[in-house]
């Protein structure tokens, strides 16, 4: 049996990581309230979409911290409640399935030193990051129900023009390429900009890990290690697209961390995985694909 359930398949991860699941031979059942395959609060739906299943990959969420700012509520019975109706759904299931479930450093708040493993404090400081450890405590308390699980915390994800638009990476690029003003929310936060091109990669190995029987696996950072400030992808997105935009820095919102980088050594260990796409390559990756749509006239 190799069929997965994918919750938040059409999202710029799932739509990345479903074409390398298939290609491994996985049936991947997509299931998103975008196309309507399905919505992770009816349960009816997800224990259908559950049958038969061996494997859930769970990425549908609000997955922005300013809209759950916006819309705490229904953050927290996406992010959290929601996630935990799907594990206990899956405990009760014929088949079991494990269930990985896709997190976020916004877990760990403001920390306090640099580079963050997986085992530093978790205080987070906004909707956002509470409904994920929420959702994370879930995770582990299935394991007593009977099911394996796992939890890999992600950091900034990007790499793709279908992406939300005013994402920060996708948003300098554009810009860059189209010449207009980059706002930066605070020149010197600092963030570990992941590639979706190794997010899927490290996913998948964690995949091939639970669908071998791999057990109690510990949380794990999907993450390069390496720290960029907003200015200093502000100014990557310019270089990139040899723009003539110019940089205007903005105040920062009060619920946003201001500094991460994540530890990568225990995906390195544990899944062999290390990031090969740093944001300087990225980002260029990024202005070049824009200025492919901006030739085609597909550019606002």
């Amino acid at each position: 049996m190799n069929k997965i359930l994918m919750t938040g398949h059409l999202g710029l991860i799932g739509r990345h990581l479903s074409p390398l699941l298939r290609q491994l031979s996985y049936e991947v059942v997509g299931f998103d309230i975008a196309d309507g395959t399905g919505d992770i609060g009816n349960t009816w739906q997800l224990s259908q979409a559950l049958n038969e299943c061996c494997g859930v990959i769970h990425l549908a969420a609000v997955s922005r911290v300013v809209w759950a700012q916006n819309e705490p509520e229904k953050c927290w019975q996406t992010n959290a409640l929601a996630s935990e109706q799907l594990l206990k759904i899956a405990a009760n299931s014929t088949h079991k399935p494990w269930v990985l479930v896709a997190s976020s450093r916004e877990v760990y708040g403001e920390p306090k030193t640099l580079p963050v493993t997986e085992t530093m404090p978790l205080v987070p400081v906004n909707i956002y990051g509470r409904s994920k450890l929420y959702m994370e405590d879930a995770a582990l308390s299935a394991r007593s129900a009977g099911i394996n699980t796992a939890i890999v915390r992600l950091a900034n994800v990007y790499g793709c023009t279908l992406d939300h638009k005013d994402r920060v990476l996708p948003a300098f690029s554009k810009n860059a390429v189209l010449g207009v003003d980059l706002r930066v929310d605070g020149f010197e936060h600092l963030f570990d900009f992941t590639h979706v091109d190794d997010t899927v990669a490290g996913l998948v190995k964690a995949i091939t890990l639970l669908s071998e029987g791999e057990k109690q696996l510990p949380t794990i950072h999907l993450l390069p290690g390496h720290g960029t400030t907003l200015k200093q992808a502000a100014q990557m997105a310019i270089k990139a697209a040899d723009s003539s935009s110019t940089i205007v820095e903005a105040a920062s919102r009060a619920y946003d961390v201001a500094r991460f980088i994540g530890d990568p050594s225990r995906a390195k260990s544990l899944l062999g995985w290390n990031a090969s796409v740093l944001p300087e390559q990225g980002i260029a990756r990024l202005v070049d694909a824009y200025n492919k749509k901006l030739k085609l006239g597909a550019l606002s």
